[in-house]
């Protein structure tokens, strides 16, 4: 009985060892534009940042930055905002951006002789009114819920994109809602983690957006959801933003061109 109890557990050690190569397949690197926007409350929004990079590989551990690339962003005014990169950073500053609401915004991007267009407006939003705590909340009644509660514009299509960010996550928690059963009300924006507790740093921003980036984010979410499998299910289709290549449309660009209006603040846990 030894011997077969120690010629199973060696059969297993050496098993483990085995090294599987998966053979995944390849594509041709493409553009990723994270291209954010923002108009915080308290600022007059003239330092902004766009960043460019490359699709990599799913098991790359690091990813690779898009370098000299020109890039401008230009209001119905006239006024042209140049961006410049920082250190090869892949990371593209200016410093005197002028945020206006409902103005019109066309980002050109011109990188590897390709040119890339999107167009925005710059969305208005609501403050966040107050937040409601609850200590009793999760399938368990012990987990942490937080209701961010903000007062919806009557009469006008409204969308909003939540970020909550903590020291005990690594990866933001998202949220986008709209106002079609809601429009005029005093809504709620909701999150909840299993490890939030007592003294905890909740850092809550709230943008304005348009429904195209609403319905982006939404299948974005959708996709990236606990339901939606593991990291290699086959995702149902590659959402694209609203960037495009005018040179080369097959060869169409990852990410989003977005301009809001942003409030942020932080709450901390009761």
């Amino acid at each position: 009985m030894k011997k077969t109890i120690y010629l199973i557990i060696t059969i297993l050690l050496f098993n483990c060892e085995d090294v599987i190569d998966l053979d995944l397949p390849t594509a041709d690197p493409k553009l990723v534009i994270e291209a954010s926007l923002n108009w915080f409350e308290g600022t007059d929004g003239s330092q902004q940042q766009i960043k460019l990079s490359l699709s990599a590989p799913f098991f790359d551990s690091q990813v690779p930055p898009a370098n000299n690339a020109i890039i401008n962003v230009e209001d119905t005014n006239g006024n042209l905002f140049n961006f410049t990169e920082i250190n090869n950073t892949g990371i593209y500053q200016t410093n005197n951006f002028i945020p206006e609401i409902n103005q019109e915004y066309n980002l050109t991007i011109i990188y590897n002789n390709q040119t890339y267009v999107g167009t925005e407006t710059l969305i208005t939003t609501t403050a966040v009114d107050y937040i409601e705590q609850n200590d009793e909340g999760g399938f368990s009644g012990e987990d942490i819920e937080l209701k961010a509660y903000y007062t919806d514009p009557a009469n006008i299509n409204n969308y909003y994109f939540y970020q909550f960010e903590t020291n005990i996550a690594q990866i933001p928690n998202l949220e986008v809602y709209d106002d079609q059963f809601t429009d005029g009300n005093q809504i709620f924006a909701f999150y909840t983690e299993e490890d939030l507790q007592s003294g905890d740093e909740v850092t809550i921003t709230n943008y304005g957006i348009s429904q195209q980036f609403y319905q982006f984010m939404d299948l974005l979410l959708q996709q990236s959801s606990s339901d939606s499998g593991g990291p290699f299910e086959t995702q149902p289709a590659t959402v694209r933003g609203n960037c495009v290549n005018i040179t080369n449309p097959e060869n169409y660009p990852l990410g989003y061109f977005r301009v809001s209006q942003a409030y942020q603040f932080t709450y901390i846990v009761q």
